[in-house]
């Protein structure tokens, strides 16, 4: 089990601390709900969640198979409901690959993006699909 910690600073603003490093995060409300957008709002770390998830299991995959994916980028682009409740309606994701790889590996590692923890827990309400482009 891992605790992380939050305190409300005001005017939108939150303070979260990992618990096994001391890492702070802030976040803020974005301009289209009352926020400033100094950082990332709540939501946002949801898709940043996904996109870090998905290189982080693809990682893990990738050493099984002894294959070097540094420089591997994800791109997730939120879009909220335009109708309420206010959520997340999809979470767009683009994987780069910096190598191209044979057909095995490569569907070995997108199995592997599809099915990191994040993407799992996602409700099934929000649209989360995955594309990847090789090389």
């Amino acid at each position: 089990m891992v605790v992380m910690e939050m305190e409300y600073e005001g005017n939108l603003h939150c303070k979260a601390v990992h618990g096994p490093s001391r890492t702070e995060l802030g976040t803020d409300a974005p301009k289209d709900n009352q926020g400033l957008g100094e950082s990332f709002s709540p939501t946002d770390l949801v898709a940043t969640a996904l996109g870090t998830c998905i290189l982080t299991t693809m990682g893990i995959m990738a050493r099984t198979l002894d294959v070097d994916m540094a420089g591997a980028k994800a791109t997730v682009e939120k879009e909220m409901s335009a109708e309420p409740p206010r959520r997340i309606s999809r979470l767009a994701v683009r994987i780069q690959m910096p190598h191209d790889l044979g057909p095995e590996t490569r569907l070995k590692l997108e199995r592997a993006a599809r099915t990191c923890p994040v993407h799992k827990s996602l409700h099934p309400d929000v649209d989360a699909p995955v594309e990847f482009t090789w090389g």
